[in-house]
């Protein structure tokens, strides 16, 4: 009966949610194609095989060593990974090219999800981090596909959202075959929303087995070659509300360290031409990635306008500061800059990734700021110390490296279940 009222009241909304689609597609043309797939038409799916879900780009980059393991050890088994946004699916096409199959996911109707298992016909079904769905983990049931979150995560704030819907989670949660969850405290909440004991294992983080590739800093460094002998940070994942605090600290910074430069990289690309106009609109010279130029040293800020590169952008900083979290965003991934060997700067606002954030911070490799006072000072110095710099980009490493192994753990679950 729960599942019934959300499915009807779902039904019910979706003139509302097809009228957001619509405004997401004129603010973001992307939205406006590929709509048969939302009602689980078309895409390209491979069936008999494996099924990852993974929401967006995060997630498919979170997905992404696992995915190519999947593809070594279980050759003979295609592996088809589903999304929500057109930002999702461009990250996917550029990790894997014609590998696997891909699809938008449809929306949460018990019947088109019931199309897509019958099209897709999976051997398994994982879904990254927390993007769960009643209806799709109800007709996984059904037809008697078994269901894995991998890499999960469960913030107090989620929790207590799941929490107030308990009458319709609880059985979505209990109905899962496992969970690999990143830490005890977030397996403590998966309990209290009904996830079974023996279903849940706490295997730690993906995100901390990530290995930049030997292309990518060969890369990086060629152009820091092409830059200079300057000071680099970069403001990664940036979002509304966040920029206006970054430009007026690279203001700042520029009047200690002349020759710094901003690498910016906003989280959304329909906000790429927005911030381009803050830029010009704080008089700080400009080149946008997009356009194909290099920043030559008269330019204070470089515009990362372009989808894919985050990690070729932290590979060319010295310290980076991760969005997200000067507003209410809950953060990012901050393993990224940290397995770099960058010291990490942070807003207040960390509860997505609060356990990670903790232990980079613990051991002095991430440092919160609150304003833009608060991060120009700490930027400028490190840049006036980079012994200081060296050393906490030095502990950020140690972190990742000592808390690895969580995807051979996470594999191994699923070899079993496959």
């Amino acid at each position: 009966m729960p599942r019934f009222l959300y499915s009807l009241i779902f039904t019910l909304c979706l003139p509302l949610i097809l009228a957001r689609l619509l405004y997401r597609a004129w603010r973001a043309p992307a939205y406006a194609r590929r709509w048969p797939e939302r009602f689980a038409l078309g895409g390209e799916l491979r069936a008999g095989g494996i099924w990852v879900h993974a929401v967006s780009v995060g997630e498919s980059i979170a997905a992404a060593p696992m995915v190519r393991e999947l593809l070594k050890r279980h050759p003979q088994l295609p592996i088809t990974i589903t999304c929500m946004t057109p930002t999702g699916s461009q990250q996917i096409r550029q990790l894997f090219g014609d590998q696997v199959g891909h699809a938008y996911l449809p929306y949460d109707l018990p019947w088109l999800q019931r199309r897509l298992i019958r099209r897709l016909q999976p051997r398994i079904a994982i879904i990254m981090e927390t993007e769960l769905w009643p209806n799709l983990v109800a007709e996984c049931k059904r037809a008697r596909v078994p269901v894995v979150l991998a890499n999960a995560r469960l913030s107090v704030r989620s929790a207590r959202g799941y929490q107030r819907v308990a009458w319709l989670v609880r059985p979505m949660f209990a109905a899962l075959d496992w969970v690999a969850v990143q830490s005890a405290a977030e397996a403590e909440r998966f309990l209290a929303l009904g996830v079974r004991q023996p279903a849940l294992t706490v295997t730690g983080s993906i995100k901390f087995d990530l290995k930049p590739a030997a292309a990518l800093m060969e890369k990086a460094g060629q152009w820091r070659a092409q830059w200079g002998e300057r000071p680099v940070w970069i403001a990664a994942s940036t979002h509304a509300g966040e920029d206006e605090v970054i430009l007026a600290a690279h203001q700042q910074i520029v009047q200690q360290h002349p020759q710094a430069l901003l690498i910016l990289v906003p989280r959304h690309p329909e906000r790429f031409d927005g911030v381009a106009r803050q830029i010009q609109q704080a008089r700080l010279s400009m080149v946008r990635r997009s356009e194909g130029a290099m920043p030559g040293m008269a330019d204070q800020v470089f515009l990362g306008d372009t989808m894919g590169e985050l990690m070729q952008f932290y590979a060319c900083a010295d310290v980076a500061f991760v969005g997200g979290s000067l507003i209410a965003g809950g953060g990012h991934n901050y393993l990224e800059p940290a397995a770099l060997g960058l010291p990490v700067l942070s807003g207040p606002h960390r509860f997505n990734f609060t356990e990670i954030s903790e232990l980079l911070e613990g051991a002095g490799a991430l440092v919160e700021v609150a304003d833009s006072e608060a991060l120009a000072g700490q930027v400028a110095g490190w840049f006036g110390d980079t012994e200081a710099a060296r050393q906490a980009g030095a502990a950020g490493q140690a972190v990742v490296e000592a808390n690895q192994g969580a995807l051979e753990k996470l594999l191994q679950g699923i070899a079993r279940l496959l």
